[in-house]
C-alpha cells in the first residue's frame, strides 16, 4: 500500500515516453531535463512570448521568437539539473523527488555536472545572436540560477528567487528588441514574480511536510494555515502590476479585457484550492499554464 502511495506522488513516472522510445543511457538525463515533465518551462515561456509581443508591438520577428523559445527551454531545463545536484540528498528523503536520477542513483553527480555544463553550453550558443546588453543581461541570470536550489537552506523565499531568474527573460526580451526596459516592462516582469511566488507556494504545499522534516524552508511553511489568503494576495498584485504595466506599455481595451479574463480565472482557482490536499496543489501547479497562455494572448491583443 504504501509502495502505491510513494508512486501516485512520485514526479517520475516510468513506463511513459521517454521509457518506450529512449535506452536507459538517456533517459537520467531527460528526467534531469525534466523533458518528461515540461510544466516548468511551459510557465517560462508564455510570460516571455508575452513580453515580445509587446515589445515588438505585434509579432515579433521569427529568428528573434525561436532564440527566446530555445533560450527559455535551455535555462529551464539547466535549472532543473543544477536543482537536482544540488538537493539529491535531501530529494531520496521526499516523497516526490525520491525517484529522481540522482536521488534514486539512476546517474552519478559527475555525469549530471557534466550535462550541465553542456546545457550551459548550449545556452551561451545563442548569445551570438543577441545584441551586446541582451548578452550582458543573459550572463548576469546565470548566478541567480545557480543560487536558487540553495536558497532552500537559508531563506523561506526560494520561490522569489526562482520567479526572478525564469522570468528574466521577458527583461531580455525588451532588450533584444529595443534596447532598453520601460518602467511598463519592469512592472509586467515583477508582476510574474508575484505569480510564480502564488502558483509555486501552492505545489509547495504538496512538499511541507518532508520540508519541514528534513530542515528546509519554503513559503508554504512560511505561511502555513494563512497560505491560501497570502496565495490570493500575491495574484492580486500580480493583476495589479499586470494591469499598470501594460497600461504603461500602451496597451489597448483588449488588453484590458484580457486581465479581466485572467483575474476571473485565478479567482475561480484560488477559490477551489485545497492546500491540505497534495493532488489539488498540484493540479492548481498545472493550471497556471493556462495563465501564461492567456497573459500572451491579452499582450497579443493588445498590440491591435
Amino acid at each position: 500500500m504504501a509502495a502505491e502511495k510513494s508512486a501516485d506522488l512520485s514526479d517520475i513516472h516510468h513506463n511513459d515516453w521517454v521509457d518506450r522510445w529512449f535506452s536507459p543511457a538517456f533517459r537520467p538525463y531527460l528526467r534531469l531535463a525534466r523533458v518528461d515533465r515540461p510544466v516548468g518551462i511551459w510557465l517560462t515561456l508564455f510570460p516571455c512570448i508575452a513580453a515580445l509581443f509587446q515589445a515588438a508591438h505585434g509579432w515579433p520577428a521569427l529568428d528573434t521568437a525561436i532564440i527566446f523559445c530555445l533560450g527559455a527551454f535551455l535555462m529551464r531545463s539547466a535549472g532543473s539539473t543544477i536543482n537536482d545536484i544540488a538537493d539529491r540528498h535531501f530529494d531520496a528523503h521526499v516523497e516526490r523527488t525520491r525517484f529522481r536520477p540522482l536521488a534514486s542513483g539512476t546517474i552519478s553527480v559527475r555525469k549530471a555536472i557534466a550535462f550541465f555544463v553542456i546545457q550551459l553550453l548550449a545556452a551561451a550558443s545563442l548569445l551570438w545572436f543577441l545584441t551586446p546588453l541582451t548578452r550582458l543581461m543573459a550572463v548576469c541570470v546565470v548566478p541567480l540560477v545557480i543560487l536558487y536550489p540553495f536558497c532552500k537552506r537559508f531563506t523561506y523565499w526560494p520561490q522569489a528567487i526562482l520567479g526572478a531568474a525564469f522570468n528574466w527573460g521577458m527583461l531580455m526580451a525588451w532588450t533584444q528588441i529595443n534596447g532598453t526596459v520601460p518602467a511598463g516592462a519592469l512592472l509586467m516582469w515583477l508582476g510574474t514574480v508575484a505569480w510564480q511566488i502564488a502558483y509555486d507556494t501552492a505545489y509547495a504545499y504538496a512538499d511541507a511536510q518532508d520540508d519541514k522534516r528534513i530542515g528546509l524552508k519554503s513559503t508554504a511553511l512560511l505561511f502555513g494555515e494563512h497560505g491560501k489568503m497570502i496565495i490570493a494576495g500575491f495574484y492580486l498584485a500580480t493583476l495589479l502590476l499586470w494591469s499598470i504595466g501594460g497600461a504603461l506599455l500602451g496597451m489597448s481595451w483588449l488588453y484590458a479585457l484580457g486581465m479581466v479574463i485572467i483575474a476571473a480565472y485565478l479567482l475561480w482557482q484560488t477559490w477551489h484550492l485545497d492546500l491540505t490536499n497534495r493532488a489539488q496543489s498540484f493540479n492548481h501547479f498545472l493550471h497556471n499554464i493556462l495563465t501564461g497562455v492567456l497573459l500572451a494572448l491579452a499582450a497579443l491583443a493588445g498590440t491591435l
